[in-house]
């Protein structure tokens, strides 16, 4: 077994450790920062708890997988809150006012039959696609390391081809138009491109998909937020034997050549006090940015992916995040809102165009889990998380406390909260706002070494997405191997679960396409607490 030295304790960096602990290696992740948990952060203040980052759990079996693989289970690690309604989407009110979309599949067809009379079929007929691609990109896709091409040749795939190949030629927003007419049904089976990091008009069909995951799976909540879930994750890693620094920053990946090529040694890092530091290794996985990784990380003779292969990619949105502690209660509300704008293509047009800006008004998405969790607020408040999508630019600026943040950043903030109270019919939300925290794409640059300040990294177009995206290991340094949402499969917290699995069969020579066998149960003595 090797000694391994993983850069980054987000989740991907954490589940890479947990694993390849777990199957028998000596493993110390690096984390500059003074907490674990990446882009999946925490904030507390004034007996608030925001997550500042992830908060939909989705593709549940994917979490399964990696409790299962660690030797637990989701239901032993988390409370799960099943969500009902699973979203609201708001509209400007001289639209058609608000939708509540329900939790359960007859609920929503009922739904879409109101919305549009006589759409239910065709929703069953959409679903029922979203879910054969689904488990088709599980089962071949997801957690594919394409180091055998040959296994998408499977008889299940080459029978699928001439659908396959309609997805992956078709757009998603125009695949959902052709079967819809109603602009928020339509506007609902499009938005998850956002999650993607893409537009839907970009977006490949396959991307449907997702729309198993939320209106036909339905959505949940894991008590605790998102940080719950990191915190397991961490506690997983260390049972496992992993040692994880935090305030230890890379400053560089060692490699010495030898008759076979040129290998890994370990990397360069310094403290918080400046003190510089080597720690050897035969095997390094950078769970960091892949832009930081390749072009600072490694001299430009072993870079994989320089900057010239960056100039040719598409970013993904940039986001500024607002935290927000209201005196009182909110009913207006539910846990998951999405406040769609009118105008989706201008909206779209604002973040992904030849000259971005910051859309305005701009499709923005709220989450109130003081709805569903008690402890994140204090009696009597509620805790909203507020994102705005908006272009990947460090040049918008950082965030801050109370309104310090850029005066763009800041801009975006005060527009969100109108819109929302607006929208929602909150008149006095802004007059009852007691803590206010906001982070731009600045702040993503500074912390998390973000390409351009991006909030997800590359968007999830076709020439970025499956076998066409940057792959989990270098082809110039061996022993060099790569995790997290910048790398495959892609965004999101599944996928960088995903993507450590993938590292753990790249070390073993494992050629596979699917997830891996789970091993038999051990206790490891990391029950939730």
């Amino acid at each position: 077994m090797s000694r391994v030295v993983v850069i980054g304790a987000g989740v991907a960096g954490l589940a890479t450790a947990g694993l390849l602990a777990k199957d028998g290696h000596e493993v110390v992740v690096l984390e500059k920062n003074d907490r674990v948990g990446g882009r999946a952060g925490s904030i507390e203040r004034d007996g608030f708890r925001f997550d500042s980052g992830p908060s939909w759990y989705l593709m549940p079996e994917v979490f399964d997988h990696f409790f299962a693989m660690m030797g637990t289970s989701t239901s032993e690690q988390l409370d799960l809150t099943a969500l009902d309604p699973g979203y609201r989407v708001f509209r400007s009110p001289r639209s058609s006012g608000s939708v509540s979309v329900p939790a359960g599949r007859d609920a929503v067809t009922e739904l879409f039959d109101e919305l549009e009379p006589g759409s239910g079929p065709a929703l069953d007929a959409y679903l029922d696609s979203a879910r054969d691609a689904a488990a088709m990109a599980e089962k071949y896709f997801l957690y594919n390391p394409f180091t055998r091409m040959r296994t998408l040749a499977a008889p299940e795939v080459l029978r699928a081809l001439p659908r396959l190949f309609t997805l992956l030629g078709t757009r998603l927003q125009s695949f959902a138009e052709q079967r819809f007419l109603h602009p928020v049904v339509r506007q609902i089976l499009g938005y998850p491109a956002v999650f993607l990091g893409t537009d839907p008009r970009t977006a490949p069909a396959m991307y449907h998909l997702m729309s198993a995951l939320d209106l036909d799976q339905g959505v949940r909540y894991p008590q605790g937020g998102f940080w719950r879930v990191v915190e397991r994750i961490d506690a997983l890693a260390r049972a496992a034997g992993a040692r994880i620094v935090t305030g230890a920053d890379v400053t560089g990946i060692h490699t010495q050549d030898g008759p076979d090529g040129v290998h890994t040694t370990g990397v360069g890092w310094t403290d918080d006090a400046g003190v510089a530091h080597v720690e050897h290794a035969d095997i390094v996985v950078s769970a960091a940015d892949l832009h930081h990784t390749e072009t600072v990380l490694l001299p430009p003779s072993l870079q994989t992916y320089p900057e010239s292969w960056w100039s040719r990619r598409t970013s993904g949105p940039g986001g500024v995040l607002v935290m927000l502690g209201v005196r009182g209660s909110l009913p207006e509300l539910p846990h998951h809102s999405l406040f769609f704008t009118d105008d989706w293509d201008a909206n779209f047009d604002a973040i992904f165009g030849a000259t971005p800006t910051v859309p305005d008004p701009a499709s923005t998405y709220v989450c109130r889990p003081s709805a569903s969790d008690p402890d994140v607020a204090p009696e009597g408040h509620e805790n909203l998380f507020v994102l705005i999508p908006v272009p990947a630019d460090v040049e918008l600026g950082h965030g801050g406390p109370d309104g310090t943040g850029s005066t763009a950043v800041e801009s975006a903030a005060d527009a969100a909260i109108d819109q929302i109270a607006t929208w929602a019919g909150i008149p006095d939300l802004r007059e009852r706002i007691v803590v206010r925290e906001t982070i731009g794409p600045a702040d993503f640059q500074d912390d998390y070494h973000s390409w351009r300040g991006g909030m997800l990294g590359p968007a999830h177009i076709l020439s970025q997405s499956a076998m066409f995206r940057a792959q989990n290991a270098s082809r110039r340094v061996q022993g060099l191997f790569y995790a997290g949402a910048t790398t495959a499969p892609g965004v999101g917290v599944p996928m960088c679960l995903i993507s450590a699995e993938i590292v753990l069969k790249r070390i073993r020579g494992d050629h596979s396409p699917g997830p891996l066998p789970v091993p038999v149960p051990t206790t490891v003595g990391t029950e939730a607490s």
